[in-house]
């Protein structure tokens, strides 16, 4: 099957209009019980079957032997049976005419079980069945109340309707992107752990995401490419030329990549190889999940429409720091305009030099750092305010958040706020 026909029938992933669960349980505790629970809890307004030759209803609804005892189409099959039994559910289904499955299902080649995942390509292929998984965490679509993920609601957060998408090799790593981008109130569009990626890899998904119009960002956790190098940077570079990519690239070290291979499979690679093109490609490499989370916030911002940047910092090293980052990025120190200057010349102690960056002087509280923000961000000359503060020095204190919330509030204008803590140590010994 080619790609076109894999990217095409990823629509029945996403939007499925009907579900069969081939494994659906009774038992609370089993994966099929809960994902058939996610399904009636997020509202999905479609067709749920639940498939168990051994149930006659799951939750209420009546059981299906097999697939092939469903009386209605069937877009998606969600499968979560032992492994030995998937490549016979799979031919179920390419023979009900299903056009795409999720596999929960473990055990296949990231245990060494290689043939039988040989075996459940071909299937795919024959039937044209686009597969996301095997030994996946699942498939949420916020939008279309889509939740094929095995962990209960009560336990892993669901995110409202946004604008980001997350493609996860991992499941756990997914899992924990998922629920922190649902505390902190942020939107998603697309969610899809894809395990070992057989049938449909990341390059797929990457091309699926450039046309899916609910993707404004697209975030990606990696172990190894299961496609080329060359389709992996093509698909890369086409995303980023429509939509901003990051990507976390883990198994970079020997240690990495030995359990990169024990859990989805993954030849991990060079990480130079896999750095240099994702540099080529122009997308945002994090280096930790804390990066991926704060990279993906960040995007759901307003985008400044400026590239003028005005320097704040009651610190005056990180000013310098600051004006470096300016430049590595392409972007402008601000020239301040005169009344701008004539303002902060009776704001600031006399030493204080009136220039971007500026420098606030080691002394000042919230009040004079506040009245500086203001200053700034009133000036026609500066697009956004980079605002560095250091908590070490004796003045500085909290208060100093409400002031920057309050100034950000009151202006059109983007303020880019860091923060400078003391360590633990430092703080114990005052």
């Amino acid at each position: 099957m080619g790609i076109t026909g894999k990217i095409k029938n990823l629509k029945y992933v996403f939007e499925p209009k009907s579900v069969a669960i081939i494994g659906a349980s009774r038992d609370p505790g089993k994966i099929g019980h809960i994902i058939m629970r996610n399904f009636f809890e997020s509202s999905f307004r479609g067709k749920v079957y639940p498939v168990n030759p051994n149930a006659t209803e799951v939750l209420n609804i009546p059981c299906h032997p097999s697939v092939l005892d469903i009386k209605g189409g069937v877009d998606c099959a969600i499968i979560a049976i032992p492994a030995a039994q998937v490549n016979h559910a799979l031919v179920e289904c390419g023979r009900k005419g299903v056009k795409a499955a999720v596999v929960i299902t473990g055990g296949f080649g990231e245990t060494g079980n290689v043939k039988l995942e040989q075996k459940l390509k071909q299937i795919c292929g024959k039937y044209k069945i686009a597969l996301v998984g095997p030994n996946c965490m699942g498939v949420i679509n916020a939008q279309s109340r889509v939740d094929s993920v095995f962990l209960p609601i009560y336990k892993l957060g669901r995110p409202h309707s946004g604008g980001i998408s997350f493609v996860s090799q991992s499941g756990a790593v997914g899992g924990c992107i998922v629920d922190l981008v649902a505390k902190d109130g942020i939107g998603m569009a697309k969610f899809v752990s894809y395990g070992n990626g057989t049938v449909v890899d990341e390059s797929d998904y990457l091309e699926y995401l450039y046309h899916d119009r609910a993707t404004r960002v697209v975030v990606l956790y990696v172990e190894g490419v299961k496609t080329s190098g060359a389709k992996f940077l093509s698909a890369m570079k086409k995303l980023v030329r429509k939509k901003p990519l990051i990507v976390l690239k883990a198994g970079k070290s020997s240690f990495g990549a030995k359990a990169a291979m024990s859990h989805t499979g993954s030849i991990a690679g060079e990480y130079t190889a896999y750095e240099a093109a994702i540099r080529q490609a122009h997308a945002i490499e994090a280096h930790s999940l804390e990066d991926l989370f704060n990279y993906s916030k960040m995007f759901t911002q307003p985008f400044c429409t400026g590239k003028n940047i005005g320097i704040l910092t009651n610190g005056g090293g990180n000013g310098v720091l600051g004006a470096d980052a300016v430049s590595e990025f392409g972007l402008s120190l601000a020239a301040f305009g005169e009344e701008t200057r004539n303002v902060l010349s009776h704001l600031l102690p006399p030493y204080a030099t009136m220039s971007n960056p500026l420098d606030v002087i080691g002394d000042a509280d919230s009040v004079r750092y506040g009245k500086a923000l203001e200053t700034m961000l009133a000036d026609e000359n500066v697009d956004a305010v980079m605002a560095i503060i250091l908590f070490q020095t004796v003045q500085m204190d909290s208060r100093v958040v409400n002031v920057i919330v309050r100034a950000s509030q009151a202006t059109a204008g983007e303020i880019f706020v860091n923060r400078r803590k003391a360590s633990r140590r430092s703080q114990a010994t005052g």
